[in-house]
């Protein structure tokens, strides 16, 4: 005789989901002593990152949840190093203007 398995709602899953990562990180997993930020979820899955660490959580249809730990890929570090090139030269731009129009 088989049973039909019955898969958990999205809803569910999302508590299951918001638990796991609070048993893992603590209540305030998103303030800035932490640092942890929120980089892509649904209610299934979520990936969490600080400094050079991933953390992924998983729900599957059946409410198992499934934790696991990364280091940063190319993309996001290449990312990272291009946000920061943009930054500088922002800076940089800003205070040749500033020069140029007598501001400094």
């Amino acid at each position: 005789m088989s049973e039909e398995l019955e898969p958990i709602s999205p809803d569910e899953a999302r508590t299951l989901l918001e638990d796991a990562i609070r048993e893992r990180l603590g209540d305030h997993w998103e303030g800035e002593e932490f640092g942890w930020v929120r980089v892509t979820g649904h209610d299934y899955m979520a990936r969490l990152t600080r400094r050079g660490k991933n953390l992924d959580f998983y729900v599957d249809l059946l409410g198992n949840v499934t934790v696991e730990e990364k280091p940063i890929n190319e993309a996001q570090s290449s990312g990272r190093l291009i946000a920061w090139v943009l930054l500088l030269l922002s800076l940089g731009i800003a205070i040749l203007i500033a020069r140029i129009v007598g501001g400094l």
